[in-house]
């Protein structure tokens, strides 16, 4: 991992060490694990606000607790619902929190600013205010949006769509120059970003976790599952965003080939376009067997993953090289068999390779999907021992202590020295407070 090579001066009057370091933690979209980030930062004297957008629509964390010392959660909401699907009404409505987000971030006045999951306009207006400010600036990226949006473009507008696609792909450049320093999820962003030439000294490498203490394990028989009906099922369930880097066809296929078996239901919650779409194609090919759900509250995660016998992820193949769904982490914190058709290249892959959590297929591979569908709810066994040991690589790799360890240095240079056994200054300092 490389090593951020500018040096902070304390703009703002605050000498390393002295005081609370604030910090804005920034996830447009509110997921459970930057939240926890920001827990941890303010259980270790920062002074953090945390913003994500009230207006967009998908599983949330637990952002309506805010009960820590140093911690302040807000929403940042638009006019209108975010209207994902709606290109020109996107356009207006990423100026329009960028605005809101910037003013916010104006007041706060922090010394540096992490931001995730941020569309493109909003993230050039947030980092503009940041330098206003004399403040840092960390572009924590989920995904290399550019290509994303290049490739929807291209699929929509051809030709035209290049050329539209390009100029967000040179925007996101810039605003990976721009910034003080780049925390990436997988190495496998780095020849991308070699490509854009962004500075290697500038760039972390920290994959995604999910928080873990927030996924307890729970009994295949909960009440979640009594309530919908069910415990004496064997189920499929997908959780989470179902769009256009997905494939929802294959739940089709699945629930088709399994329809035949009596006892076993595809479930899948889920809101939007794809969650429609699903919708549609149940009623036309009369799928009882497929039922569809939206979100849950945050709370009742652990209990909704808990239900499922296999935990479904989907990724389309040209997918791979610019994005990593995060339910593949929650999927294996609790404790079940994953079956994963996303590409092989995909970091998740690799992650349930390391975890040997669950069975892995090619996208497009419908009857490899199937198979392994088929395989994993025919035995019990197979299920359990592969639910073992993802919630044990689950268990070994998703402290938050230890994760917000790498982002001290990131956050604030000047508690990068080396202190004994390798810690960071802060770390040291604070043994020898406690002892």
């Amino acid at each position: 991992m490389s090593h951020v090579s500018s040096h902070y001066t304390g703009q703002h009057g605050r000498a390393p060490g002295d005081g609370a370091l604030r910090v804005v933690v920034h996830d447009y979209v509110g997921h459970p694990f930057q939240v926890q980030l920001s827990r941890e930062l303010a259980r270790r004297g920062m002074d953090v606000l945390h913003l994500h957008c009230g207006s967009f629509r998908t599983g949330k964390g637990a952002v309506d607790d805010d009960d820590i010392d140093g911690l302040r959660i807000e929403a940042v909401v638009l006019s209108r619902e975010f209207a994902r699907y709606s290109p020109w009404t996107r356009f207006r409505q990423e100026r329009e929190y960028g605005l809101k987000a910037s003013a916010r971030v104006r007041e706060f006045r922090p010394e540096v600013v992490l931001s995730a999951n941020t569309p493109l306009l909003a993230q050039k207006r947030l980092l503009s205010e940041t330098k206003r400010l004399g403040s840092r600036f960390v572009f924590w990226q989920q995904d290399i949006l550019g290509i994303g949006i290049r490739r929807a473009l291209e699929q929509r507008y051809g030709r035209f769509g290049t050329v539209i696609g390009n100029r967000f792909i040179g925007l996101e450049r810039s605003l990976l120059v721009r910034s003080d320093a780049v925390a990436v999820i997988s190495d496998g962003f780095l020849p991308t970003l070699e490509q854009l030439r962004i500075p290697t000294d500038k760039i972390y490498v920290i994959e995604n976790w999910a928080p873990i203490d927030e996924l307890p394990l729970r009994p295949r028989a909960n009440e979640w599952a009594r309530q919908q009906g069910l415990v004496d099922k064997r189920v499929v369930l997908y959780s989470g965003t179902l769009g256009l880097k997905h494939d929802p066809e294959a739940i089709v296929q699945l629930a088709r080939h399994l329809s035949d078996q009596d006892d076993v239901e595809v479930v899948v919650v889920s809101e939007g376009r794809g969650a429609d779409w699903l919708r549609r194609r149940r009623e036309e090919e009369r799928l009882s067997n497929l039922r569809l759900l939206p979100f849950q509250p945050y709370a009742e995660l652990p209990n909704v993953l808990a239900s499922g016998d296999v935990l479904l992820t989907l990724l389309e193949a040209d997918a791979g090289a610019f994005s990593v769904p995060s339910k593949v982490l929650s999927y294996l914190c609790a404790g079940r068999a994953l079956l994963a058709a996303v590409p092989s290249d995909n970091l998740s892959a690799e992650v349930v390779r390391r975890s040997g959590g669950g069975v892995l297929v090619e996208p497009g591979d419908e009857a490899d999907l199937v198979a392994g569908a088929t395989r994993l709810l025919a035995s019990r066994s197979l299920r359990e021992e592969l639910g073992r040991q993802a919630r044990r690589y689950a268990e070994e790799n998703f402290d938050v202590a230890t994760i917000a360890d790498r982002f001290e240095p990131i956050l604030d240079p000047g508690e990068r020295g080396e202190g004994r056994n390798g810690t960071t200054m802060r770390q040291q300092r604070r043994s020898e407070v406690r002892g």
